[in-house]
């Protein structure tokens, strides 16, 4: 039961991510489907994979995207 409630947060926290306006916002949610994911791999009894995955999907790709959004420049038209 468990297993599916973890899926339906992994989903849900990606579909929020891609409907938000707001790029910053954005790369903070991509967090939320990362430990989903990660909390889902612990419970399958896979604890390297979790590892690996709370470490890279959870807390440095969304640290990246936040950084590239932050070194872009918007171009506003005149």
């Amino acid at each position: 039961m468990i297993d599916y409630i973890l899926m339906i947060i992994a989903v849900f926290g990606a579909i929020i991510a891609l409907i938000q306006r707001d790029l910053l916002k954005a790369a903070i949610l991509t967090g939320i489907s990362g430990t989903a994911i990660a909390f889902l791999f612990q419970y399958l009894l896979a604890p390297d994979v979790a590892l690996t995955q709370a470490i890279v999907g959870s807390a440095i790709i969304p640290v990246f995207i936040a950084l590239a959004v932050k070194k872009t420049r918007r171009m506003e038209e005149e």
